[in-house]
């Protein structure tokens, strides 16, 4: 499995808005790429406009190739990319360790 860790800074005063678009964006979009299984949404503490989406996917392919290559990807960033402030800073990574909770 791989984790891809999108760090999206949006801009001030839109997270309710941001809130409901990424949740649905995720819902209605990327939940239906290949190899998509499951994801994670944090918004900031300390920084509200700072968002950590997390997203599962089988293999680096069905991110990189598969969905960011499709007509999908142009859909999902119709939805969010509006609140952007900068573009996110996505990264992949691989699991070295969990615990059992």
């Amino acid at each position: 499995m791989i984790l891809e860790l999108a760090d999206i800074r949006i801009q001030p005063g839109q997270q309710a808005a941001f809130d409901e678009a990424i949740q649905r964006g995720v819902e209605t979009v990327i939940a239906k790429a290949k190899g998509f299984e499951g994801y994670k949404i944090n918004r900031g503490v300390e920084s509200p406009e700072r968002y950590v989406l997390q997203i599962f996917w089988a293999t680096l392919e069905n991110h990189t190739v598969d969905f960011r290559e499709s007509a999908a990807f142009a859909e999902w960033r119709a939805i969010v990319g509006p609140f952007f402030a900068q573009a996110p800073v996505v990264e992949h990574f691989t699991l070295v360790a969990k615990s059992s909770d």
